[in-house]
C-alpha cells in the first residue's frame, strides 16, 4: 500500500510536521545539559522506532529495497542535520540557531535551481526573502554566539536543505513514503548509537525532566515529525517544503507566549506577520507539484 496525499493535504500535513518539530530545540537544550549529542539522538530515535514498530510492523516487514535505500539516505541526511544542530546549541543561543538553520528557506530554491539548471521562480525568491526577514525578526534580538556555533548552525541549514531536496526526489520515486519515513527514523537511531559508542560515553537520562523531554522528542519530533515528512512531501514541491520551514520559529514563539508567558516584542509580531505573508504569497496560484 502506498501512502499518497494530494497537494493541499500534503501542505497541511507538512505544516503540522514542522510545527510539531518547533518544540525540539527547547527540549534538546534541556537534555543536552546532562547528555551528549549522539547519545540524545540515539535515544530519541530508537525509542520512536520502538513505538512505531508495533503500529506499522506489516509495512516494515513488506519494505522493498527501494524503500530501505530511501530510508537509509534520508536517515543519513537527517543524522547530519540533527548532529550539527544539536552541536551548535552547545555554543550558541537557541534563537540564533533557529534563525541560521531556517536559512534553508532561501537555500532550497537556489539549490533546486542549480540541480535543475533553471532559475527559481521570482515569486519563490520574493516569498523566501520575506519569510527570512520575518524569521530574523522573530528569533534575533542582538543574540549571537561563538564562531563555532554559527558555523555548525549554518552547516545544519545546508544539511537540512539537502535533506528536503533528497526527500522530495525519493518521495516522488514510487516508494511508500510512510515505510521509508519509519526506516529513516531507524537509520538515524543506528547511526547515532554507533557514533555515541565511538565518540562518547553513552548513558541513560539521570532525572525525570530529561526523560520527559526525551519522550516528547521521540513521540512528537521523531515519531510524528521525521516519520511523516516524506509522506507530506510526496504531494508537494521541495520549494514549498523549504518555505514552510518558516513556521518552525513562528510556532516556537507562540508556544513561548502560551506556555512560558513570554512577551512578544513589536519586532517579533512584525516578524510573524512577514512569515505568514511570505507563505501566503507563495501559496496563492502556485502550480500543483508534478
Amino acid at each position: 500500500m502506498h501512502t499518497k496525499l494530494n497537494r493541499r493535504q500534503s501542505e497541511i500535513l507538512l505544516a503540522a510536521v514542522i510545527s510539531a518539530r518547533a518544540t525540539s530545540m527547547l527540549f534538546s537544550k534541556i537534555v543536552l545539559a546532562g547528555m551528549d549529542v549522539f547519545n540524545l539522538m540515539a535515544l530519541r530515535s530508537l525509542i520512536a522506532f520502538a513505538l512505531l514498530t508495533p503500529l506499522f510492523h506489516k509495512q516494515i516487514r513488506a519494505a522493498t529495497r527501494k524503500e530501505i535505500r530511501a530510508g537509509c539516505i534520508m536517515g543519513s541526511l537527517f543524522f547530519l542535520t540533527m548532529a550539527t544542530e544539536l552541536a551548535s546549541l552547545r555554543y550558541a543561543p537557541t534563537s540564533t540557531v533557529a534563525f541560521l538553520q531556517n536559512t534553508a528557506i532561501v537555500i532550497v530554491p537556489f539549490l533546486q535551481a542549480v540541480l535543475l539548471r533553471r532559475m527559481p521562480e521570482k515569486r519563490a525568491i520574493a516569498a523566501s526573502l520575506i519569510c527570512l526577514a520575518g524569521v530574523a525578526l522573530l528569533t534575533l534580538a542582538g543574540s549571537s554566539g561563538p564562531a563555532i556555533g554559527i558555523i555548525l548552525a549554518m552547516a545544519s541549514a545546508f544539511a537540512y536543505a539537502f535533506t528536503i531536496i533528497a526527500t522530495d526526489r525519493l518521495s516522488h520515486s514510487g516508494i511508500d513514503s510512510l515505510t521509508a519515513g519509519i526506516l529513516q527514523v531507524a537509520a538515524v537511531g543506528i547511526l547515532s548509537l554507533a557514533a555515541s559508542f565511538l565518540f562518547e560515553s553513552p548513558h541513560l537520562p539521570q532525572n525525570a525532566a530529561s526523560w520527559a523531554s526525551i519522550l516528547t522528542l521521540a513521540i512528537v519530533c521523531s515519531g510524528f515529525g521525521f516519520t511523516l515528512q516524506p509522506v507530506a512531501q510526496s504531494g508537494t514541491s521541495a520549494e514549498t517544503a523549504g518555505l514552510l520551514c518558516a513556521l518552525n520559529p513562528l510556532v516556537a514563539s507562540v508556544l513561548g507566549v502560551v506556555f512560558l508567558h513570554e512577551v512578544l516584542s513589536a519586532k517579533a509580531i512584525l516578524g510573524g506577520l512577514l512569515v505568514l505573508a511570505g507563505i501566503i504569497l507563495y501559496s496563492v496560484k502556485t502550480k500543483p507539484a508534478e
